[in-house]
């Protein structure tokens, strides 16, 4: 081969070797400068974002790492407390409303649990898996994967998706949102998109404060 065209050759593949989607240190400062790169300083405290990460640095099996899923169950009802982020592109790209079970309290959650039928809501980290429609309409199923914490969610069809009872008309008639029984509702209009968008293998942290313990 010509020097020049082997040249040429080196050059180009240099510029096309595949890089990591995402990498990130444990360092709490380098965590703290990807919150405030992604503007998260006014919508989610950084101790939930920093648990969050912890997490999804230790977790394997992850296919879509450039995408985190945040609940932030310390917040009330009333307020946009899913989050789904991109660490890659440091960008917000969804904050919306979402319901908490039933019995894991009224406007604010402060009671969880992995127990089947108890209609609570569970905390921990999952992987997002296969959707399905069902009574729900399209539905995202999870896999929780901590053990005792939120490792029946399968067993207790914990899954994701959209409710009426989850609205800003629900909230000015009842003063919170409707409570699923223990899955994570999402608004009706929005749920489709963002379950397309973070299903099939992406993080998902539910972040709470466990009175119940």
């Amino acid at each position: 081969m010509p020097l020049p065209l082997r040249i040429f050759l080196i050059v180009v593949l240099s510029f096309t070797t595949v890089r990591p989607v995402f990498s990130i240190t444990g360092d709490e400062t380098d965590v703290r400068q990807l919150w405030i790169a992604c503007r998260l300083e006014k919508v989610l405290p950084f101790e939930v974002f920093n648990s969050a990460m912890l997490h999804y640095r230790l977790t394997e099996g992850i296919r879509k790492k450039n995408l985190l899923t945040i609940i932030d169950f310390s917040k009330p009802s009333t307020d946009k407390r899913f989050f789904v982020i991109d660490l890659q592109k440091k960008e917000l790209l969804y904050q919306c409303l979402v319901a908490h079970g039933r019995n894991s309290g009224e406007n604010i959650a402060s009671s969880f649990s992995n127990e089947p039928e108890s209609l609570k809501s569970s905390l921990g980290l999952y992987l997002t898996a296969e959707t399905y429609t069902g009574k729900h309409g399209y539905s995202l199923r999870l896999d929780g994967l901590e053990a005792n914490i939120n490792d029946n969610a399968r067993v207790r069809e914990i899954v994701i998706h959209g409710a009426d009872y989850v609205s800003r008309e629900f909230i000015k008639k009842y003063g919170r949102l409707g409570r699923s029984w223990g899955c994570p509702a999402l608004p009706p209009e929005i749920s489709k998109e963002v379950i397309e968008r973070i299903r099939g293998g992406s993080c998902l942290f539910i972040f709470g404060r466990n009175d119940s313990r």
